[in-house]
């Protein structure tokens, strides 16, 4: 039986001003472990399935990465 493996989209990146700049690194590790501690406490009470776990993942991630990107956006020494 063949399996077909599915190519899930790449996680969305940290695009930040150049005032920020080096602070990706930290704020990659720092959201890292929230979202594995996140999806792990929805896996553990909501008995999620690998797909749900894994879309969960990755939207927490998505989401948490667009807000700080918009929110630091505006604070460029280019808009300001």
């Amino acid at each position: 039986m063949a399996t077909c493996k599915k190519i899930s989209p790449p996680l969305k990146s940290f695009d930040l001003p150049p005032e920020f700049e080096g602070l990706e690194g930290l704020l990659e590790a720092d959201l890292k472990a929230m979202v594995g501690a996140l999806t792990q406490r929805a896996h553990e009470r909501l008995y999620l399935t690998r797909r749900e776990y894994k879309q969960l993942q990755a939207s927490i991630w998505d989401r948490v990465t667009a807000a700080v990107n918009d929110s630091l956006k505006p604070l460029s020494a280019e808009t300001r």
